[in-house]
C-alpha cells in the first residue's frame, strides 16, 4: 500500500470538503484479462495499455485525483504483479493500495473480494481501468445521496459503431451522421457510487448479469445520466483513437461539460450523509 505524504508542518487544516473527498475510496476494476484487446493484452493487462503515452488507468486516476478523490483500491486478476508495480510510480499524495482478487474472477467477484479484504467505507466510487469520462464527481455523488438507493451506476447514450443515414419519402439520401449517439438507448459506463449496504443483496460473481439485475429489482439502482465525453477502451484501435485526442494536452475526459451532467435530484429522494 502506498500512503500519501504527510501534510507539511504548520498547512493550515483543509476545508471539510476536501477531507471528506481524500477519505472517499475508489475501486478499479484492473484484474481482467482483455481478450477483446489480443494480442496486446497478453504481455500486460489492458488497464496498462497506452493511451497518449501513458496508460489508460493512469489517465483514469487522473480524473478522479483532478477532482480531489486520491485514495484508490486496484482490484487485479490478471498479470497482478505488473499492477502491482504500476501502483508504486504514481504521485506520492495519493494512497494506492492493490488486491489481488484473482485471474478468473468476475467483475462483481472483484468488488466483494476488495470488500473483504480491505475497508472501502460507507460509501465508495467504483469504476472499470478501461472507460475514461469527464464525469463530475461531486455531481455524482450528490444524486447518489440524494435517492433512496445503496447503488448509482453512470448511464450514457449508446454511441453507433457505425454511421447513420437520412433519406426523404423517395428513399433520395438527404445526409450522413458519422456514428451517432443514440438518445434512446443508455448503457452502464461505470463512474459507480456504492454504498455498503449493497453487499447485502449482492449476490454473484458478475456484476452486471448477477450482481446489478437483484439490486435494480430491488428497487436498490439508480441511474445518473451523463451527457459529456465518455469512451472505453475495447481494442487497440479504441487506444489509438483516445490517444489522438489526447495528443496535443489533455483528453476531453479531463475537461468537465458545462451543465452536461446534469441527472435530477430524484422526486422521491432523501437527504443522506
Amino acid at each position: 500500500m502506498l500512503d500519501g505524504a504527510e501534510a507539511a508542518a504548520g498547512s493550515p487544516d483543509p476545508p471539510e470538503e476536501s477531507r471528506e473527498q481524500a477519505a472517499l475510496r475508489t475501486l478499479i476494476l484492473c484484474g481482467g484479462k482483455g481478450t477483446r484487446a489480443y494480442p496486446h493484452s497478453l504481455e500486460v493487462p489492458k488497464p496498462l495499455m497506452e493511451v497518449g503515452g501513458s496508460p489508460i488507468l493512469l489517465h483514469l486516476m487522473r480524473i478522479f485525483a483532478a477532482q480531489g478523490f486520491t485514495d484508490f483500491v486496484l482490484a487485479a486478476g490478471y498479470l497482478a504483479d505488473q499492477i502491482e508495480l504500476f501502483s508504486q510510480d504514481l504521485p506520492p499524495t495519493w494512497r494506492v493500495e492493490v488486491v489481488d482478487t484473482g485471474e478468473d474472477t468476475g467483475t462483481g467477484g472483484r468488488i466483494h473480494r476488495c470488500a473483504a479484504a480491505t475497508p472501502l467505507g460507507r460509501t465508495f466510487f467504483a469504476t472499470y481501468g478501461d472507460g475514461l469520462g469527464s464525469v463530475d464527481l461531486s455531481s455524482l455523488l450528490g444524486f447518489h445521496r440524494a435517492h433512496p438507493g445503496s447503488v448509482t451506476v453512470t448511464t450514457v447514450p449508446l454511441p453507433s459503431p457505425y454511421g447513420t443515414l437520412q433519406w426523404d419519402s423517395a428513399r433520395r439520401v438527404s445526409g450522413f451522421t458519422e456514428k451517432p449517439k443514440l438518445a434512446d438507448h443508455w448503457i452502464n459506463a461505470g463512474f459507480f457510487v456504492i454504498d455498503d449496504s449493497a453487499f447485502e443483496r449482492w449476490d454473484g460473481d458478475d456484476l452486471e448479469r448477477e450482481v446489478l439485475p437483484v439490486l435494480a429489482t430491488a428497487g436498490q439502482l439508480y441511474a445518473y445520466q451523463h451527457l459529456g465525453f465518455w469512451r472505453s477502451m475495447d481494442t487497440y484501435k479504441d487506444a489509438l483513437e483516445l490517444s489522438a485526442l489526447c495528443r496535443e494536452g489533455d483528453g476531453p475526459w479531463m475537461t468537465l461539460p458545462v451543465s452536461k451532467s446534469s441527472s435530477p435530484v430524484p422526486l422521491d429522494s432523501s437527504d443522506r450523509t
